[in-house]
């Protein structure tokens, strides 16, 4: 089994090659969740995730002979850059298989670091079912992205760097996909303090882990915005050390993790994906759990794209009442929009978008509609603004 031993030397090994980030305490999230948050920012590494820590351990462990023949790995963007990064700083020739859904953001940074990539299969396990036929085929030394001891103890170097920051903690909060991390992350810190708390999160959509530990038929799939955690096969050898050592495997909706990512720019002014932001979605939507207990949570990446980043930011702005909808019939006269325009803008209403309809769905041709989207300051702002309205006389409608 993965022991202490072998995680220390892990963190021995890929010193100075990965960035040893901070583990820095969160005020507003601590007074958002009720507990004592400090965050891991793992998504300060070169590749904006953890996952070149057990990549490049993995790495470093191979032969002259494996070297030379090179190495596969399939990944749904993390893993692959991070093995695409180490791979050209060893001199290793690295073949990336990728599902054809990943982003385009970490395509595009797979692309960049000099691997040869290949996007094949709509899963992860598709991608892998490819790489391993590849890697027999051409040789290549398989780089499992969660179920490889090597990987596992690489992994596990992020406890450790919590736990010389602040011995106090009294929990880990870890994002499971595979479960490479929440395994090796559990191995050190019950190793160096049996009574710590560890738990994992998945979401939903694809709580493999949770299945398979509560002895339940695996049953996943669906659009997420978590790609990092949409496994399937979660590894074998995770799932044992889960099974030891997690004291539980916590699910997570959807919009708690773009919530969740909205907070985390909002509040602490970093950007991180759907899978990085799980453990502080976990502290959003078990809140009891947590309550009162100094918790570190793993940002474990930040590679989220663009444009989804921006829907999401726009979303929570819906979600928090602060971006509504308002729906106006007004009279046909002259001056009667300006009029509205100006009762908004005195309410402190900032308009965003005007659609001025006198054709479609009108209930009178004397009576034309206008629909605004208006940012307020919250529900309670966007109350006292539609009350001002219809206190003038202005027929208003919030629409969800």
């Amino acid at each position: 089994m993965l022991s202490l031993a072998d995680i220390r030397a892990a963190a021995s090994q890929i010193e100075g090659a990965v960035v040893r980030t901070p583990l820095l305490a969160s005020r507003t999230l601590s007074a958002l969740t009720g507990a004592e948050v400090f965050l891991k920012f793992e998504n300060l590494q070169f590749t904006a995730s953890f996952k070149e820590r057990g990549a490049l351990n993995k790495l470093l462990s191979l032969t002259p002979a494996e070297r030379k023949r090179g190495v596969i790995a399939m990944s749904a963007g993390n893993h692959a850059q991070g093995v695409a990064y180490h791979a050209a700083r060893l001199g290793i020739r690295a073949v990336i298989v990728m599902p054809r859904g990943t982003p385009n953001t970490k395509v595009r940074g797979t692309q960049v670091l000099g691997a040869d990539l290949r996007l094949e299969g709509d899963t992860l396990a598709e991608a892998a079912e490819f790489a391993r036929g590849l890697a027999e085929t051409e040789k290549l030394v398989f780089v499992h992205p969660y179920d490889d001891p090597k990987v596992v103890a690489g992994q596990g170097t992020v406890a450790l760097e919590i736990l010389e920051a602040r011995h106090d903690i009294q929990c880990l909060v870890v994002p499971i996909g595979g479960g490479g991390l929440v395994a090796g992350m559990a191995t050190a810190a019950k190793a160096i303090n049996p009574a710590i708390e560890v738990y994992g999160v998945e979401s939903t959509t694809y709580a493999a882990m949770y299945q398979r530990v509560n002895g339940l038929p695996v049953s996943v799939g669906g659009d997420t915005i978590a790609e990092g955690l949409a496994v399937r096969d979660v590894g074998e050898l995770p799932l044992s050390i889960v099974k030891r050592l997690v004291d539980d495997v916590l699910l997570v909706e959807e919009d708690v993790i773009e919530s969740a990512i909205v907070a985390l720019v909002e509040l602490e002014k970093t950007v991180a994906e759907g899978a990085g932001t799980a453990g502080l979605a976990a502290l959003l939507a078990h809140r009891d759990i947590f309550a009162g207990k100094r918790v570190a949570v793993t940002i474990c990446g930040g590679n989220i794209d663009t444009r989804v980043l921006a829907s999401v930011l726009m979303r929570g702005l819906v979600r928090d009442g602060r971006l509504v909808r308002l729906h106006i019939a007004l009279p046909d006269v002259a001056g009667s929009l300006a009029k509205v325009t100006a009762l908004i803008g005195e309410a402190g209403g900032n308009i965003v978008e005007v659609q001025h309809q006198r054709v479609f769905g009108i209930a009178s041709v004397k009576t034309p509609e206008v629909e605004f989207v208006i940012e307020t300051r919250d529900k309670a702002h966007t109350a006292a603004l539609v009350a001002r309205l219809e206190a003038a006389g202005v027929r208003t409608k919030l629409l969800a």
